[in-house]
């Protein structure tokens, strides 16, 4: 068993304890450019002797290699680990390069049985609705969902961009564990109608990217200048041209704080996510994604840092100042149908 050093929270009313800060596991395997199996087998490792017991995946991520990746750490540790993978953003065969929502029973089916199989697990502990097809109600899409639980397929159900609208009429079809969506200091549009609806459910949250993707730890200032050819972060608005220069003058006062608590920016702004669970009064569970051990000691050093008044006054106005989208397609987004 692991020798936890940071506080745990609830996935939803009746969902499993886990590590207050989880892992995601995209970028082991996809969308970040090349990456070292070898280092992120010993991430994965450290990161659960810390106390991370949440692990978040996709099926999408890599066409099923981050699931088929993840595996054999899953299988070593199945007793300690809460499996969280996702269904929805489907692949074309006529073009194995684009992904297609899609919500519909059969596709539903289809998906969770091919992740148990990568995966090779007899239940996923926490199955997500990556992305919301409009088409499609989301009542229809919860309703399979729920009879993939009735089958012991799956154990609680979470939802990821959705708006509050789309939480509540899921709710009520049933009990959803953990919404996902993007929430950092650089991101903050979840919080006029998704956390609130959140916490009058009894929904975790699950801020995804609360890094801003790496750029609010400093590591790149201009994805087309810094980043490789297959880093999907130069596609994203926020990261190129002049919203880029825009967006790294707007670090100076996370930079500021960070030297005040002697922290890294990486930190802060995980400090900053974490702040929000007392600010909204709700649970949270951030995830942030490294593929380095030290990294993640780092991210979860960041479990331990108080913000102070000063502090929060200065992060405050950041997130109004920040110069393009998240996605070049904001209607995949929550905000985006708000």
């Amino acid at each position: 068993m692991t020798d936890s050093t940071i506080p745990t929270a609830r996935l939803g009313d009746n969902g499993p304890e886990v590590g207050v800060q989880g892992l995601g596991c995209m970028g082991m395997s996809f969308g970040y450019g090349p990456s070292d199996a070898k280092e992120s087998r010993a991430t994965l490792e450290r990161a659960l002797e810390l106390g991370v017991t949440l692990y978040d995946t996709a099926d999408a991520y890599g066409a099923g290699e981050n699931e088929r990746f993840l595996s054999p750490f899953f299988k070593a540790h199945r007793d300690e680990v809460v499996i969280a993978t996702k269904f929805a953003l489907a692949i074309p065969p006529d073009d194995p390069t684009r992904r297609i929502i899609r919500n519909d029973a059969p596709y539903i089916r289809q998906a969770v049985e091919a992740s148990l199989q990568r995966l090779d697990v007899d239940v996923i502990d926490l199955y997500y609705m990556h992305r919301r097809d409009v088409n499609v109600p989301i009542e229809e899409t919860v309703g399979v969902m729920a009879d993939m639980v009735r089958e012991g397929k799956v154990k609680q159900l979470g939802l990821s961009e959705v708006t509050g609208g789309e939480l509540r009429a899921a709710q009520a079809v049933h009990p959803i564990a953990a919404v996902q969506s993007e929430w950092s200091l650089f991101s903050r549009d979840i919080e006029a109608q998704v956390v609130p609806t959140a916490r009058e459910l009894g929904v975790t949250l699950v801020p995804y990217s609360p890094l801003g993707r790496g750029f609010l730890t400093g590591s790149f200032a201009n994805a087309d200048q810094d980043l490789t050819a297959g880093d999907f972060r130069r596609q994203q608005p926020r990261f190129t041209g002049e919203n880029a220069a825009t967006n790294a003058a707007l670090l100076e006062p996370v930079r500021a704080v960070a030297e005040a608590h002697s922290a890294s920016l990486g930190q802060i702004a995980l400090a900053w996510v974490h702040h929000q669970a007392t600010v909204h009064n709700l649970p949270l569970v951030p995830i942030p994604g490294t593929r380095k051990p030290s990294r993640v000691e780092e991210n979860v050093g960041a479990t331990h840092i108080e913000l102070t008044e000063e502090d929060l006054a200065l992060l405050e106005p950041i997130a109004a100042k920040v110069a393009g989208n998240r996605y070049a397609d904001m209607t995949f987004a929550s905000a985006g149908r708000e």
